[in-house]
């Protein structure tokens, strides 16, 4: 497909379906806690979204390589799930859980997307330093995307963020080009060499989005074919945001 520079317009829409997202994600968010069911967080996702006019971006969404649609509208993933967890009636969050929220808009045909991951309840010093170091890494990953740089500055400075702390990188996972599609060019590792890649041109909507786990950087498919888990059983953590390329400081598109 090639890298698509996203139009004045375009990008209009993409900074109020961002926005739009953002607002959602939060409020979700808001309604975690013990007790409650992934369903239910799915259903008020949806429920929200609908409210706006618009659309979930991930309901019925069926990548090459799938056996089937992805059957919701917020991929939740808990503790060891890494990303793609499946929302289920039966599976009631408790005290203690880390929940990965990763959410996909289509405003009037244009995709943004963004991911948080929330305490259940009180969680552990552990859990809460993986989550830090994670929003933290990617914080670091959008600071390394200016314009003039390319992708090899994100993927490095999200990795040297990390490193340190002796957290497992997933390597099969990427962040991404976003925009006319859910998924487009270009290929957004979370680790790499600085100064290689595609240039970073004004104009480039991207979804940058470590995914760090408490052990291995290995993961496994779930025989459900969607959900990712870590190898060992260790928690994961992930956090994503849509962002606009422009000739300086890059802009954060989902933020409300």
């Amino acid at each position: 497909m090639g890298i698509i520079i996203k139009t004045p317009e375009e990008i209009k829409i993409l900074r109020e379906g961002g926005k739009k997202l953002a607002t959602v994600l939060y409020k979700v968010g808001k309604m975690v806690k013990p007790g409650i069911s992934t369903k239910d967080l799915d259903d008020y996702a949806f429920k929200l979204i609908k409210e706006m006019g618009d659309e979930p971006a991930f309901l019925n969404y069926k990548p090459a390589g799938a056996s089937f649609a992805y059957p919701a509208s917020i991929c939740i993933s808990v503790n060891n799930e890494v990303v793609h967890g499946i929302p289920k009636k039966e599976k009631i969050l408790k005290e203690g859980d880390i929940v990965s929220l990763d959410l996909g808009l289509k405003h009037k045909n244009l995709f943004t997307d963004m991911a948080i991951t929330v305490p259940v309840g009180e969680v552990s010093v552990a859990s809460q330093k993986l989550m830090q170091v994670t929003e933290r890494a990617l914080e670091a990953g959008i600071e390394a995307a200016q314009g003039g740089n390319r992708i090899g500055d994100i993927s490095y400075a999200v990795e040297s963020f990390i490193r340190p702390h002796k957290y497992g990188i997933v390597e099969v996972l990427a962040g991404h080009g976003v925009g006319k599609s859910i998924h487009e060019d270009p290929y957004i590792p979370n680790f790499g060499k600085a100064h290689t890649g595609a240039k970073l041109e004004s104009g480039m909507v991207i979804a940058i989005e470590p995914m760090i786990n408490n052990g291995t950087k290995n993961v496994i498919l779930d025989k459900d074919g969607w959900t990712f888990r870590t190898a060992d059983g260790k928690n994961s953590a992930h956090f994503e945001h849509t962002i606009l390329i422009t000739e300086g400081e890059p802009e954060i598109l989902t933020r409300t």
